[in-house]
Formats: structure tokens, C-alpha cells, sequence
């Protein structure tokens, strides 16, 4: 085992949740549970517990997740709940930065999708751009809620395991 992982293994669980609980959107319940699966033997047995923890949640509890993440293009630069990690995504997807046109479209298809599911569309931005999400919005719009709350829970995990780097990293280098 990594000295890394024999550091996160010995954090008190308040330490363990300040440190992880921003991966999921609002929810340090996440990882205040996912501290009782200890040890990890590395990164990926970290996300593995993540990645359960929620895939074994109540469907209500996925929901409230869900619902945790703020609608893509509406709130940048508006929304004070608008975490900072959400913030800086949404940027590097572009999206603090559309024309009238296309925040436009982003509007009419978050309602199209909200008025449907009664959740925000979810992706993971830091890996799309906006066409994509825009795309994927409109070919998402067709799932079934059953189908939908399967990917939106798949790019929870998507995101979680980003964020999760960016800790690991940031707990390695000490800074």
C-alpha cells in the first residue's frame, strides 16, 4: 500500500469527509459512508467504494443527488450555490460563455428535460463540449426516467472520479 493511501486510510472520519465530501454535488453523506469500507488499497478501490455506495443508495437518495447538481448554461456566474468545482467545469465545457443564441437553446432544452424527468440533465463537462452536451441533451430527452436516472448517476460517477484526482493529486503534492 502507497504511503498516499496509508494517509487517506488513517484520517478520522470528519477529516475523510471533509477532504472527499464535495465529489458528489452537495452530498457529503457519500463520503462519510464510504469511509467505513477502509482500507483502500489504491485509487481505484477508493472510487470502487464511491461508485457503490451510491449504485446502493435508496432510488430516493439517488434522486436527491441528482437533484443536488445545478442545471448546465442557466446559473454560471449567477447562482451562489453553484459549487466552485461545478463553476470551473462548466467553464471548461464553455458554457460561462455562450451567445444569446445558444443559452437560448440550452434554456429551452434544460426546461424540455426538467419538465420530463423533474431533475437537471446531467454530464460530465469536464469531458464534453458544448455541441456534445447539446447533443446529448436531445438524444438523452428520448430515455425513459428509468434509463436517465441510470446515466445520471453514471456521470455523477464520471465526475466523482475526476474530482477524486484532482484530491489525490492535491493530497500527493501537497498543495
Amino acid at each position: 500500500m502507497s504511503k498516499l493511501f496509508e494517509q487517506v486510510n488513517a484520517l478520522k472520519q470528519d477529516a475523510f469527509t471533509d477532504l472527499f465530501g464535495a465529489l458528489y454535488e452537495h452530498s457529503p453523506w457519500i463520503a462519510r459512508a464510504v469511509w467505513e469500507h477502509r482500507p483502500f488499497a489504491d485509487g481505484a478501490a477508493l472510487l470502487v467504494a464511491f461508485q457503490d455506495t451510491v449504485a446502493k443508495a435508496p432510488e430516493e437518495a439517488q434522486m436527491a443527488l441528482i437533484r443536488e447538481h445545478p442545471e448546465l448554461a442557466r446559473r454560471v456566474g449567477v447562482d451562489a450555490s453553484l459549487t466552485s468545482a461545478s463553476r470551473q467545469e462548466q467553464a471548461s465545457a464553455g458554457l460561462d460563455r455562450l451567445t444569446p443564441a445558444e443559452r437560448a437553446h440550452f434554456t429551452v432544452l434544460n426546461d424540455a428535460y426538467r419538465a420530463k424527468f423533474a431533475m437537471p440533465f446531467i454530464i460530465c463537462v469536464r469531458l464534453s463540449e458544448k455541441d456534445h452536451i447539446l447533443a446529448e441533451m436531445e438524444r438523452r430527452t428520448r430515455n425513459t426516467p428509468d434509463e436517465e436516472r441510470h446515466a445520471a448517476l453514471a456521470e455523477i460517477d464520471r465526475i466523482a472520479a475526476l474530482r477524486c484526482a484532482d484530491v489525490l493529486k492535491k493530497l500527493e503534492t501537497g498543495s
